[in-house]
């Protein structure tokens, strides 16, 4: 059969994946018998392991907002309250007109693109965006490039070459790229947008939102260019370690993916108790200050020790690659790393291209200080 062939081709290039069972205990992780620190896992502010925030919501969380289910789509009978304040909250921080939230991540990149690009649409896309982004675009009715990853040169030229030929122009791009860590320049993309009428620029910042810029907004905040970003999407599910994600935009925008977002009309809404979750972490953002001070702290190190094993290095976050090469010594790195106690996990293609299979250190802020220093003593070893 077809499918049991590709499973033997994926084995034999050790690229074959498996669900993997394991017991999380706070920032540690048990499988077949060993404890081991989690670096695989995107709760970069450590909220998500903090027992006492999760006993503070407990007491304060109302009544009403305690549904397990919200049993329908927004557009039936499960648009709650907690969702009116949550999206409310979120324009208020963001200082934008509007919000939006949605299930997931996933649903949002594969339904705002749909949603809002049709034929005479031409979507410009970093080469390295994360694959839900690429799905949305595929889905869409627009024409696309992917231009070269972080190569604005390449940028600016396909806009100036197509802007005059195509109704609108969509430039999509990561704050923080989820492979390699590195950081776009979101400034630059909103002057370059500015010259253009017809251009608009959605960005997605999943691995940024909570950790940087100063009141944990992400790198539009840092940059400042929060207000001039059309979809300045985020996730809930790693750093304010919720669930669900989110686009702050117009409130035209808003009202037009309302009624044509597929992934927000078919399908059941949130649960109120995780929106009422949600909102409580992301009240809390400016509290953590600390946290992400801590967390730089600690991605530097890190970074200076990859650096130091000969391996190049072009994070600027909290995501730190490893890059080993072929799959099959990337496995072998993941199971040393695993055997010293550090739960790491490889990642191959075609998550990443082929010959730069890597360990994505995911790092965060609870790590304890003696693990740091042995995890770079570790990787300096390039045991």
């Amino acid at each position: 059969m077809k499918e049991e062939q590709t499973l033997h081709a994926l084995e034999q290039e050790g690229n074959l994946r498996t669900l993997p069972e394991a017991r999380h205990d706070g920032i540690w992780i048990w499988q077949d018998g060993q404890r081991m620190l989690n670096l695989s896992s995107n709760d970069y502010l450590g909220l998500a392991s903090d027992a006492a925030l999760q006993d503070e919501f407990w007491r304060s969380v109302p009544e009403r907002d305690r549904l397990l289910s919200a049993s329908s789509s927004r557009l039936l009978t499960g648009n709650f309250t907690a969702h009116r304040e949550l999206e409310a909250l979120l324009a208020g921080r963001f200082g934008r007109e509007s919000a939006l939230t949605f299930s997931s991540g996933y649903h949002a990149n594969t339904g705002i693109l749909p949603a809002v690009a049709d034929a005479h649409t031409l979507i410009l896309a970093d080469k390295l965006v994360h694959a839900s982004l690429i799905d949305g675009i595929r889905l869409s009715a627009a024409q696309s490039i992917r231009y070269r990853h972080q190569d604005y040169r390449q940028l600016r030229s396909l806009v100036e070459k197509h802007h005059a030929a195509f109704g609108r122009i969509i430039i999509v791009t990561e704050s923080v790229f989820s492979m390699d860590g590195d950081v776009a320049p979101l400034a630059a993309l909103a002057e370059l947008k500015r010259m253009y009428p017809n251009v608009m620029l959605y960005v997605d910042e999943a691995h940024a939102i909570g950790v940087r810029g100063r009141h944990g907004l992400g790198i539009a905040e840092e940059q400042g260019c929060l207000r001039e970003i059309d979809f300045l999407c985020g996730t809930f599910g790693k750093a304010l370690a919720s669930v669900g994600a989110y686009v702050v935009c117009s409130r035209l925008m808003r009202d037009y993916l309302v009624n044509r977002m597929r992934t927000l009309i078919f399908t059941t809404a949130l649960p109120p108790l995780n929106v009422a979750w949600t909102r409580f972490v992301f009240e809390r953002l400016d509290d953590w200050a600390d946290r992400r001070v801590r967390l730089a702290s600690i991605a530097g190190r890190v970074r200076e020790a990859v650096r130091q094993a000969g391996s190049p290095c072009p994070s600027e976050s909290h995501i730190v690659p490893l890059v080993v090469g072929e799959s099959g010594k990337a496995m072998l790195k993941a199971a040393g790393m695993q055997r010293h106690g550090f739960y790491v996990l490889p990642v191959r293609p075609p998550t990443v291209p082929e010959g730069t299979s890597r360990l994505r250190l995911s790092l965060t802020a609870s790590l304890p200080e003696a693990e740091v220093v042995r995890m770079g003593e570790l990787i300096v070893r390039n045991e």
